[in-house]
C-alpha cells in the first residue's frame, strides 16, 4: 500500500511541475501589422454604405440562360471540386493538432516459450499483456502554436476555395458575353454580304449603263470576298468560346444556349465600399492573410525547439511466465517516467528550421502587400473602364448613324454624277461595317467591367 501511495505523490508531483512549466509559453501572440490604404482604389470615391460585392451573382447578372450556366458551372466545375478536396485534406490536418494534446496509448499483448542451453536455466515461459501510454506536455507552446498553423491553413484553403469560386463565376460570365459578341459580329458580316451582293449586282447594271467601270465591279466583288473571308475566323472563335464554356461547366465540348447581345441587361448600381472591405469580402486576400498567420505560428514552432521538451510514458498490464496465473495480482505491473530532453546540438538544424520559418514568413508579409496592390489595381482598372465605355458610347451612336447616311448618299450620287466613283461606296462600307463591329466591342466591354468589378471586390462566392 506504502509502495502505491509513493507512486501516486511522484505522479501527483510531475504533474504538477507540467502545470507550472505549462504557463512557461514563449511564444509571440499573431498581430497583423499590415495596413490597408485609404486610397487602394486610386482616384474613385469610396462608398462606405454600399458594396456590390456583398451581393448574390444572381443579383448582377440577371440573363436567365447565364443564370443556369454559372449555376451549372458551380455544381460541376473541376477545379472547385479539386479546392473542395485540398480543404478536406486541410481539416484533417487542423484535427489532428488538436489531438496531439493528448496522450498516445498503444496495446501489447505477446507469448512466448524458450529453451536455453543446458548451461542456463531451465525452459521457460512469457506472458504479456501491457498498455503504453505517452504524453509530451507543451509547455512552451509548440503544439497550441502547431494548432494555430494549421487552423489558418485550413481557412485559407477554406478562402481558396472561396476564390476559385468567384473567379469560376467570372469566367463563367466573361466566356457567355463573348460568346455572344462572336453571335453578334457573325450577324452583323452575314448582313453585310447581304448588301456586298446587291451592291455588286448593282455594279453590273451601272457598268452596262457605262456609269462605271469594270473596275468598280471587280472591286465590288472583291469587297464581297474580303468580307466573306472573315466568317470562318468567327465561326472558329464561336466554337473555341464553347469549348472553353463546356470546360468551366465540367462537360464535353457542345452548344451554349444564349441569348444575344444587345439583350443583355448591364447592372448599372457600382459600388465598391472601402478598401479594408477587402479583407473579408476578397477571398483571395483573406488566403494570403491567412498563409501570413500560419507562417507566423510556424516562426513560433520553430523557436520552441531550442527549449527542453517533457516526455511523461506510463505501462501497466500483466506478466507471467504461468498461464495458470496470468491474471492473478502479482502479474499485475506498473510503471510511469518522467523525462526532460534538451537539444545541445543537433547540426544546425534547429537554426535552420527557424531561419527558413522566419524567411518564410517574411516572404508571405510581401505576398500579402502584393495581392493587396494587385486588387487595388483591378478595382481601378474596371472602374475607369466602365466610365470610359459609358462615355463614348454616345459618340458611337452617332458615328454610325453618319455613316449609314454616307453609305447611302455615295450610293445615289454614284448613279447620277460623275463626282463620286466606287471607291466612295467602299470606303464609306467598310467604315460602317468597322463601327458596327466596334459597338459590339464597346457593349462588351462595358458588361465585362461590371464582371471584373464585382469579381475584383470579391464578389461571386457567397
Amino acid at each position: 500500500m506504502t509502495h502505491w501511495r509513493k507512486r501516486y505523490h511522484f505522479l501527483v508531483q510531475i504533474t504538477a511541475f507540467s502545470l507550472v512549466l505549462y504557463s512557461c509559453d514563449v511564444t509571440k501572440p499573431y498581430a497583423n501589422k499590415q495596413t490597408v490604404p485609404d486610397h487602394l482604389y486610386g482616384d474613385a470615391a469610396a462608398d462606405a454604405n454600399a458594396n456590390m460585392a456583398v451581393l448574390s451573382w444572381k443579383e448582377i447578372f440577371k440573363d436567365p440562360l447565364l443564370q443556369d450556366l454559372i449555376a451549372e458551372g458551380i455544381e460541376n466545375n473541376l477545379d472547385l471540386k479539386t479546392a473542395a478536396a485540398n480543404l478536406k485534406a486541410a481539416e484533417a490536418n487542423f484535427v489532428q493538432s488538436k489531438q496531439a494534446f493528448l496522450p498516445s496509448l498503444s496495446g501489447n499483448a505477446s507469448a512466448g516459450a524458450y529453451h536455453p542451453s543446458d548451461a542456463q536455466a531451465s525452459n521457460t515461459q512469457v506472458y504479456q499483456l501491457y498498455a503504453l501510454s505517452s504524453w509530451q506536455a507543451d509547455i512552451w507552446g509548440k503544439l497550441r502554436s502547431t494548432k494555430r498553423s494549421m487552423y489558418a491553413s485550413y481557412l485559407a484553403s477554406e478562402a481558396y476555395q472561396q476564390a476559385v469560386k468567384t473567379q469560376l463565376v467570372a469566367n463563367i460570365a466573361v466566356t457567355y458575353y463573348q460568346l455572344l459578341a462572336y453571335d453578334e459580329q457573325l450577324n452583323i458580316v452575314q448582313q453585310s454580304l447581304e448588301v456586298y451582293s446587291k451592291d455588286t449586282e448593282t455594279m453590273k447594271i451601272l457598268k452596262n449603263s457605262d456609269v462605271v467601270t469594270g473596275a468598280a465591279v471587280v472591286q465590288s466583288a472583291a469587297n464581297y470576298y474580303a468580307v466573306k473571308s472573315t466568317v470562318p475566323d468567327i465561326k472558329n472563335n464561336i466554337r473555341q468560346a464553347e469549348n472553353t464554356m463546356s470546360l468551366l461547366l465540367g462537360r464535353t465540348p457542345g452548344p451554349v444556349k444564349r441569348d444575344s447581345l444587345f439583350n443583355e441587361q448591364v447592372y448599372s448600381e457600382l459600388s465598391t465600399g472601402l478598401p479594408v472591405q477587402l479583407l473579408a469580402n476578397r477571398p483571395d486576400v483573406k488566403q494570403a492573410e491567412l498563409q501570413l498567420r500560419s507562417y507566423f505560428e510556424q516562426v513560433n514552432v520553430a523557436e520552441t525547439s531550442f527549449y527542453p521538451a517533457l516526455t511523461i510514458t506510463g505501462q501497466a498490464g500483466l506478466y507471467g511466465t504461468q498461464l495458470k496465473n496470468f491474471f492473478s495480482a502479482g502479474a499485475f505491473l506498473a510503471n510511469i517516467v518522467g523525462g526532460l530532453t534538451q537539444p545541445i546540438f543537433n547540426n544546425g538544424l534547429n537554426k535552420q528550421k527557424l531561419k527558413i520559418a522566419q524567411a518564410n514568413y517574411e516572404a508571405s508579409e510581401y505576398n500579402y502587400s502584393k495581392v493587396l496592390l494587385t486588387a487595388g489595381q483591378e478595382v481601378s482598372n474596371a472602374l475607369y473602364q466602365y466610365q470610359m465605355v459609358d462615355e463614348k458610347a454616345q459618340s458611337r451612336q452617332e458615328q454610325i448613324a453618319n455613316l449609314e447616311k454616307a453609305v447611302h448618299f455615295t450610293k445615289e450620287l454614284l448613279k447620277y454624277t460623275s463626282d463620286t466613283n466606287y471607291t466612295d461606296v467602299l470606303t464609306s462600307e467598310q467604315s460602317l461595317l468597322s463601327a458596327r463591329q466596334s459597338a459590339i466591342t464597346d457593349k462588351l466591354q462595358q458588361l465585362q467591367a461590371v464582371v471584373n468589378l464585382y469579381a475584383a471586390l470579391g464578389g461571386g462566392w457567397k
